[in-house]
């Protein structure tokens, strides 16, 4: 019996569901700034993708990589319904908005 597949699975759905409430607290605290660590998180993740030599490691790595990459676009996303009021702003960063 592989399970692998099933492992896969189960380890792509878990890193998913965290990365939600993960792009809800980046575009809080840090705003469109934190899409540059999505990135290079994403791109150090799935380079390390291609050199791991299991296959499981090579495949979690290469979904946690993608979901940071995909990130990028859910910040930019996150801060429109934000806009629509839909999140709370970060009161800090609303001050520092308004003094620049």
């Amino acid at each position: 019996m592989n399970l692998d597949g099933a492992i896969i699975g189960f380890i792509s759905f878990v890193i998913i569901g965290l990365f939600h409430p993960l792009v809800i607290k980046a575009e809080y605290y840090w705003g469109q700034k934190s899409r540059w660590a999505f990135l290079i998180v994403g791109i150090l993740t799935i380079g390390a993708s291609l050199w791991a030599h299991q296959t499981l490691l090579s495949a979690i790595l290469g979904v946690f990589g993608f979901s940071c990459l995909w990130s990028i676009k859910e910040i930019k996303e996150q801060e429109q319904r934000v806009k629509d009021g839909r999140f709370p702003q970060n009161p800090k960063r609303m001050k520092q908005a308004e003094n620049q």
